[in-house]
């Protein structure tokens, strides 16, 4: 569904942010969508990287 919006559909969404929040808060906005994204896909590779390991390691007994 997000892969639709297009060029025109960003255009649009950051004019109405625009409006919305004002010149002064977007970039705080930005800022913290970008922390919160990177922190997303940063949990998320660590999550990936233990869940690659095998869930029951051959045992000696």
């Amino acid at each position: 569904m997000i892969s639709n919006i297009g060029i025109p559909g960003l255009i649009l969404i950051l004019v109405i942010a625009l409006i919305v929040f004002g010149p002064q808060k977007l970039p705080q906005i930005g800022r913290g969508a970008g922390d919160a994204l990177r922190e997303f896909r940063h949990s998320t590779k660590g999550i990936l990287e233990d869940s690659s390991e095998p869930q029951n390691p051959d045992r000696k007994t």
